[in-house]
């Protein structure tokens, strides 16, 4: 499998969420993932685009900037926002901890890191946060 990239920059409203899934999991599809692969990665991308929209711009719209490579079946996600930051990442990816009120449920890294095989999350106060997200797809011979 050869290298292959997109770029999207999108604004952090709520109906680019499913646009970033969508278009993700067409470029992703070229690859020939299982399905399982296809939904994990939609379902990560998801959740990474929604942390975006309701945390880093909370009371504003900016922009999420996603880059998605395949280089010899990995899959490598990077999203990226330049908003408030996270003031404490390690306590941030704790599951059901969450700064956005009773109506989330703080699942939003566990969920990440639960359909990826990698995840890191680099964060700074008031400049924004990077999250890069890798899933090995299995080749044809591992089906």
């Amino acid at each position: 499998m050869k290298k292959d990239e997109m770029k999207l920059i999108i604004p952090s409203v709520s109906a680019n969420e499913s646009f970033a899934r969508i278009a993700i999991g067409t470029f992703i599809a070229r690859f020939d993932p299982t399905v399982e692969e296809l939904c994990d990665i939609k379902t990560a991308v998801s959740e990474a685009v929604t942390n975006c929209i309701v945390h880093a711009y909370k009371e504003s719209v900016g922009k999420i900037y996603i880059t998605v490579s395949v280089d010899k079946a990995t899959v490598k996600i990077r999203i990226r926002d330049y908003g408030c930051g996270i003031e404490n990442v390690e306590k941030a990816m704790e599951p059901l901890f969450t700064t956005g009120g009773e109506e989330r449920a703080g699942l939003g890294f566990a969920v990440m890191g639960t359909f990826t095989d990698k995840l890191k999350v680099r964060s700074t106060v008031g400049k924004g946060t990077t999250v890069t997200m890798q899933k090995k797809l299995q080749s044809e011979n591992d089906r």
